[in-house]
């Protein structure tokens, strides 16, 4: 995981309109969007009446999307569902490039989530004019008395600020967390390495354990004697390597434990906050895009 808590790192320079940083999240954000494009031109393509298993993949996503969407907004709002499916889909694949070990993750810069939610705070200000008319519109922030018009214009600017925030602060800060613990493992590991290395009767000792462990859950069934005994035995075995000087500052606690947590804070979070960002764009935008007959009466 390449993660740098300092922000995203400048690759280089433009000195164009005032200067333009190239950095990692924009570079991010290119290989995302060229590789949506690319799958949505293959996926798109040649689609047959007898479908194969890849084109039926493809349509039972779209299907859940829209009828997600439908649910949602209502039937009445189905053309949104192309703009819901982008976000969703450009903040997922944008929180897991984060896992290629040399791109950032793009949702964990602040600008990227800033800009959905300023984008769906826009296309909901051109609905509201578009039903009641501009002048219909800025009325509306005297609602329900005039004494709310700040109140009301301070809300529809935190709007996209509280979208943006609580979707980059939870990648943001699911960054940070990983970053601190793999730094505290790798000093775990520096530690127990050089305990164990010290001396070979500490890895012999451990390694009589590990055997007897093992044969013990063999004979009772039991698989904490033997997980126990196979950890013994690997850091005995990681000992004596250290000791005779075949291997040296093996960092045996950053393998698997991060990756375990990578799981939780690039997946699980990741997903969840797509769904949720994506979640309350439709929430707003159908508000301001009321049924049919809402708009008559």
């Amino acid at each position: 995981m390449n993660i740098n808590i300092e922000g995203a790192y400048i690759y280089f320079h433009i000195p164009i309109f005032g200067g333009i940083d190239v950095t990692q999240t924009m570079l991010s954000l290119l290989v995302v969007t060229v590789t949506l494009c690319i799958a949505g031109y293959f996926l798109g393509r040649n689609l047959q009446k007898r479908p194969g298993k890849l084109q039926v993949l493809t349509e039972k996503g779209v299907t859940m999307l829209r009828n997600i969407v439908c649910s949602t907004m209502g039937e009445h709002n189905v053309g949104w569902t192309p703009y819901i499916g982008t976000i969703f889909l450009s903040s997922i694949c944008g929180s897991l490039i984060g896992l290629t070990g040399f791109l950032r993750s793009s949702t964990a810069d602040l600008s990227v989530p800033l800009t959905w939610g300023i984008m769906t705070s826009v296309i909901i200000w051109y609905q509201n004019i578009r039903t009641n008319g501009f002048l219909g519109w800025l009325k509306g922030f005297t609602e329900p008395i005039a004494v709310m018009l700040p109140m009301n214009i301070i809300s529809e600017i935190a709007q996209p600020i509280a979208m943006a925030f609580r979707h980059f602060g939870n990648v943001a800060g699911g960054s940070v967390i990983s970053s601190i613990l793999y730094t505290a493992l790798g000093l775990l590991s520096t530690v127990v390495i050089g305990l164990l290395s010290k001396t070979v009767v500490v890895p012999i000792a451990l390694m009589v354990i590990a055997v007897v462990l093992i044969l013990l859950g063999k004979k009772k069934g039991k698989k904490f004697p033997t997980i126990f005994g196979i950890v013994c035995g690997t850091l005995a075995l990681l000992g004596i390597l250290q000791f005779t000087g075949i291997a040296q500052d093996i960092p045996i606690f950053q393998y698997g434990i991060p990756a375990v947590l990578s799981v939780y804070f690039d997946l699980f979070s990741g997903f969840v906050q797509a769904f949720v960002f994506s979640l309350l764009s439709m929430v707003y935008i159908s508000g301001a895009c009321p049924p049919p007959q809402s708009k008559e009466n």
